[in-house]
């Protein structure tokens, strides 16, 4: 996949962010997820499924930008990245 997704979040918000991976999983599915983010962001929890990631965050300073990495590693053994920017904005 190795491809980045850009999302806008209020600082005050917590919300949830995913990623479907599985047009690039093919039959293939996700065995782990692992989060990976810059400070000032925080990770409330995260959830995967046998396709999908997802992250739910809070807090962030208003127009910065946070870069979280999500790395999957596969049932058939493939590891790949996928990075999203999260940009503070107030709603």
């Amino acid at each position: 996949m190795g491809s980045s997704k850009r999302f806008i979040k209020d600082p005050n918000s917590i919300l949830d962010f995913g990623i479907d991976w599985s047009a690039w999983l093919g039959v293939d599915t996700i065995s782990t997820s692992t989060w990976t983010l810059t400070d000032g962001i925080t990770k409330t929890l995260d959830t995967k499924t046998t396709t999908a990631t997802t992250i739910w965050l809070s807090g962030g300073t208003l127009n910065a930008e946070y870069e979280l990495l999500n790395r999957i590693v596969t049932a058939g053994g493939r590891t790949e990245d996928c990075t999203i920017t999260i940009v503070m904005e107030s709603k």
